[in-house]
């Protein structure tokens, strides 16, 4: 039920609390950042889906905290707003098919026990009927000496890969060619007309197969080019499929190899090989297509020196969620109270810190609240594609996504931060607060390429995904439980609302650590840079 009285007070609370803090010392405010979440996670705004009118509330009221701290606009047409055009699909749900066909005759799959598809963002119908081959991981990794379509002739086949990577590839390098866009782009390069991943245990683990059912009604989306052509496509593998594993074990019926062999060699990190699955596949579905808007919110600190002004440091942080899925009954509006209304708040109230504190930044910061991240990090690419500043003078990102701030953290991950001397900058402003520097502890989740900074390491500016870590200050609080009980009940689920146990001490912590790291990267003498022989930076700097 929609809580209007609680969207009324937590913007007087914000408000209130603006003008209270301009006669402090500025740090970070408790009450600003529950405001903010308060009125970003509420029923109203349903959910925050792309291109809603929810989305659009929660715009205008960022947008509304720029003009109201002094931020200059970046957007489009000397505003706060940068629009992105974009295109969403939907499947047509009972007109999906998946069936093997082999000696034995054909088998049709069962959607959503079976299999899961999405919509297509080219075509109304799509289909393909061709012969299986599999080809390990799916991967061309020359600087790891990894080539899965080595002497294969996979033209006018569909391929099926493994999902993930090899254990020998590093973790964030791994996570770049093990996912799926990637994946896709080098079957098509090949020559392939479908892709079909099936899942290894350790991934199933990660990310079980009857997740998938929760995107059941959700839309794909990509954003448009100006040509009218859906960016980052690949027509030729229109048709694709993810498998289950009881699933998966049946394309290997027919081949004389066992799925569960090929499991073991992957889990003992030896060579995969390719298989003729002496089966064929046909695919097909239906999609439903329409045209979307939505936008950006852009707005800026100006640098004070007049050189490094000329240079950005660009934070991020997703303001779109899941939207409300009406075809669910009971709770169906996915409040994304962590994900991401928690980091839009940190953002805002970063922007605060450095409008009204007494250290200006040498160089300027740009605050961007993007759109899409859901959808695959559209709002992101479509501003490191179409920046509203000179690309070359972006000299690093700061990507805020998801920080749990339901304990008292202690220590902080920073996905990337081991590519570039970021990571010193980081290290500098945790050591002020006393705050640790954790690895990642999710290296099967590949979750360096699944936010929205990826968008900016493409284009070869280095750049950092911030969350809070695992240890908490607080005696008997474990942070690692709070991070798997909120993946295991609440991530990406209604649950991940404005009734988790918030702790908004921590969330003040985090972002004045936020304001720390900006000001260390702002005022340094030397702008960010690629470690010499990083793989980032050799593949994507210009």
């Amino acid at each position: 039920m929609l809580n209007h009285s609680s969207i009324i007070a937590a913007g007087l609370l914000a408000l209130a609390a603006s003008a209270t803090s301009l006669a402090q010392d500025v740090q970070a405010d408790k009450k600003m950042i529950k405001a903010h979440l308060s009125f970003l996670a509420d029923d109203l705004l349903e959910g925050r889906e792309t291109g809603s009118r929810g989305y659009d509330i929660a715009a205008n009221y960022v947008k509304a905290q720029f003009m109201q701290y002094g931020l200059e606009p970046k957007g489009d047409n000397g505003g706060f707003l940068q629009q992105v055009p974009l295109r969403a699909a939907r499947l047509v749900q009972d007109s999906t098919v998946v069936e093997l066909t082999g000696p034995s005759g054909t088998e049709k799959l069962a959607y959503l026990s079976d299999y899961f598809v999405s919509g297509s963002l080219l075509e109304d119908k799509s289909e393909v009927s061709a012969p299986l081959v599999f080809v390990g991981y799916g991967i061309e990794a020359e600087r790891f000496k990894h080539n899965d379509y080595a002497g294969a002739d996979v033209k006018g086949k569909i391929v099926v890969v493994l999902s993930g990577k090899p254990k020998s590839f590093p973790t964030e390098e791994g996570a770049h060619f093990g996912s799926s866009d990637e994946k896709r782009e080098l079957a098509a390069k090949y020559g392939a007309v479908g892709v079909i991943t099936i899942p290894t245990p350790a991934s199933e683990k990660a990310s079980p197969f009857s997740k998938y059912k929760d995107y059941q009604y959700i839309p794909v989306m990509s954003w448009v080019e100006k040509s009218g052509v859906a960016a980052n496509q690949q027509p030729a593998v229109q048709n694709r499929a993810s498998l289950s594993l009881p699933a998966s074990q049946k394309l290997f019926a027919q081949s004389g190899v066992k799925l569960d062999d090929i499991y073991a060699l992957a889990a003992a990190n030896k060579p995969v090989p390719r298989v003729d699955l002496k089966l064929s596949a046909r695919l097909a579905k239906q999609s439903t297509r329409s045209e979307v808007r939505s936008s950006n919110v852009v707005g800026m600190i100006e640098g004070s020196d007049p050189k490094l002004k000329h240079e950005y440091v660009v934070f991020s942080a997703h303001l779109d969620h899941l939207g409300q899925v009406k075809e669910k009954s009971g709770d169906n509006i996915y409040n994304g109270a962590m994900d991401n209304a928690s980091g839009v708040a940190t953002l805002i109230e970063t922007a605060r810190l450095f409008a009204q504190g007494k250290v200006q930044p040498k160089r300027s910061i740009l605050f961007v609240a993007v759109t899409g991240e859901e959808k695959g990090l559209l709002g992101a690419d479509y501003f490191a594609s179409n920046p509203t500043v000179p690309l070359k003078a972006i000299v690093a990102n700061v990507n805020l996504d998801m920080p749990l701030l339901t304990f008292d953290f202690r220590n902080v991950m920073a996905f990337g931060a081991e590519h570039s001397s970021l990571k010193d900058h980081v290290t500098r402003a945790l050591a002020t607060m006393k705050l640790d520097l954790l690895p990642d502890p999710w290296p099967e989740q590949g979750l360096f390429t699944r936010s929205d900074h990826y968008m900016f390491v493409r284009q070869g500016v280095p750049s950092i995904f911030l969350a809070t870590g695992m240890g908490s200050f607080q005696k008997g609080e474990d942070g690692a439980k709070a991070w798997e009980e909120f993946f295991s009940k609440h991530y990406h689920q209604p649950s991940d609302d404005l009734n988790l146990p918030i702790n908004f001490d921590a969330a003040a912590r985090f972002a004045q650590l936020n304001y720390n790291i900006a000001l260390e990267i702002a005022n340094a003498a030397e702008k960010p840079a690629w470690n010499k022989g990083d793989f980032f930076g050799d593949t994507f700097s210009k």
